[in-house]
């Protein structure tokens, strides 16, 4: 039971990890130059989630600025908001998913304990 635990709590903090890297993305979406970053997540010896954040290097839209020199092309972030609010909802189901696993374990737990006593 404790291993069940233990890969639900690290699959919490991958979770949450995703999404403060979205909420990240999503407050610099109005940045120049700002370059999205993303979050893999990989299995983790013995048991567990692993959450490795790679940034993306794929350019953002160019604008025409006014500046002292006249117009200057300004590369824009590349967040793309529709991305990040999807990205977001899953990520969101996915630490409820385990987070219900950690209650679940822990309902179990204590219905052993109740026995027991």
């Amino acid at each position: 039971m404790i291993a069940g635990i233990q890969s639900a709590v690290s699959g919490l903090q991958a979770y949450a990890i995703k999404i403060a890297n979205n909420a990240n993305n999503i407050a610099n979406v109005n940045t120049e130059g700002f370059k999205r970053d993303r979050v893999v997540l990989s299995a983790q010896a013995p048991q567990g989630v692993k959450a490795d954040v790679e940034q993306v290097s794929t350019p953002g839209p160019m604008v025409a600025e006014q500046s002292d020199q006249g117009l200057v092309m300004v590369e824009q972030s590349n967040v793309d908001l529709g991305d990040e609010f999807v990205d977001m909802m899953i990520n969101t189901h996915g630490f409820k998913a385990n987070l219900k696993t950690v209650q679940a374990t822990d309902a179990l737990m204590q219905a052993v304990l109740d026995i027991k006593a």
